[in-house]
């Protein structure tokens, strides 16, 4: 029976590798995290955390486990910049939604002051389905005033695949208005956003500030060697000048950890003010705003979005993490035209 036990070792051993191949998904109540694992390993997680103001993907990394979001605030990682706490994952949410800023809605604001600041709460996991090289994950979160009031109902579904080194995001968000009109004003800070690593930044050598709506202003410092980002977009501009730009996608790439990195955005035909313009800023933050235009445009265009009691619509993107040889626009455009058909 001795010489048996090798034998059954290794087919357990066996088993356990097949059961881990492809995706699963895996919740963690108590940590308010539900974990997608793809051959056993993180891609990411869908994150409900009560000091991030909003549920998020965090960390996001590629198929051979390259981390290419900020860690911060969640994690403190040496030599990442500190500014923007709200700068968490990817997210989605809007600087103003009938007065209030859930963009910029963080821990670090203070107490006196949090009246003018919305904050979207995770409801519930209503779907999770892991098949081989696709998952999907469906959650309802709730967008509230201070006062508890709930403005927008939203219903988001997560669609996870991975091919080759491409490992990809849909997310399609669908926000319905309860019983009161719901406006979003045009303005600079939305709609879906990601940090990424401070080696996909573009590299910068002065110091910038940022000023939001209400006063803040952010400094954000000159960055070091190891920063390697540059941005492309489907209009065919490059680095710093694709931000305030419209395009049907964007592609940020660079290299972490001796490995070429392309994270690209790409926006759906169905979208409100599809072809989004692209907040895209050098020092890290990659986002799609459709319904800014008046600062994008310098005042040439103005986009005020409303929802009547009742009514809905839905953003639709695609998120591709690609590690290997950077795509091309060709690859890009394929990919677009492909997420097009995505009703």
């Amino acid at each position: 029976m001795k010489k048996l036990i090798p034998i059954v070792f290794a087919i357990s051993l066996s088993i356990g590798a097949m059961a881990q191949q492809g995706f699963t998904i895996a919740e963690n109540k108590a940590a308010k995290e539900v974990n997608i694992l793809f051959n056993g390993k993180l891609l990411t997680a869908y994150c409900y955390y009560d000091s991030s103001m909003k549920p998020i993907l965090f960390p996001v990394n590629t198929v051979d486990g390259i981390t290419v979001t900020r860690q911060y605030p969640i994690h403190k990682v040496p030599g990442e910049r500190t500014d923007h706490p709200h700068h968490t994952g990817i997210w989605l949410n809007y600087e103003s939604v009938n007065g209030l800023d859930f963009w910029n809605n963080s821990t670090a604001i203070a107490p006196e002051k949090r009246n003018l600041y919305g904050t979207i709460r995770h409801q519930k996991i209503i779907g999770k389905k892991a098949n081989g090289n696709t998952a999907s994950l469906v959650t309802t979160a709730t967008w509230i005033r201070p006062d508890k009031k709930i403005l927008l109902n939203e219903t988001t579904t997560f669609n996870f695949t991975v091919k080759g080194n491409d490992f990809t995001i849909d997310r399609i968000t669908t926000l319905k208005a309860t019983d009161t009109t719901v406006f979003f004003k045009d303005t600079k800070d939305g709609m879906l956003g990601m940090r990424v690593a401070r080696e996909l930044e573009l590299p910068a050598k002065d110091k910038t500030s940022f000023i939001d709506d209400k006063g803040n202003v952010t400094t954000v410092a000159p960055s070091g060697a190891d920063v390697t980002g540059m941005y492309y977009s489907s209009e065919g501009l490059k680095g710093d000048s694709v931000w305030s730009t419209k395009g049907r996608w964007a592609m940020l790439t660079g290299i972490k950890q001796q490995k070429n990195i392309t994270i690209g955005i790409i926006d759906h035909p169905l979208n409100v003010g599809y072809p989004t313009y692209w907040h895209a800023r050098g020092y890290g933050l990659f986002a799609a705003n459709p319904l800014g235009r008046k600062i994008f445009s310098n005042g040439k265009e103005e986009l005020n979005f409303s929802l009547q009691p009742g009514q809905s619509t839905t953003f639709r993107y695609r998120i591709i993490i690609h590690s290997g040889d950077y795509l091309t626009s060709e690859e890009m455009n394929k990919q677009a035209d492909a997420f097009a058909k995505v009703k």
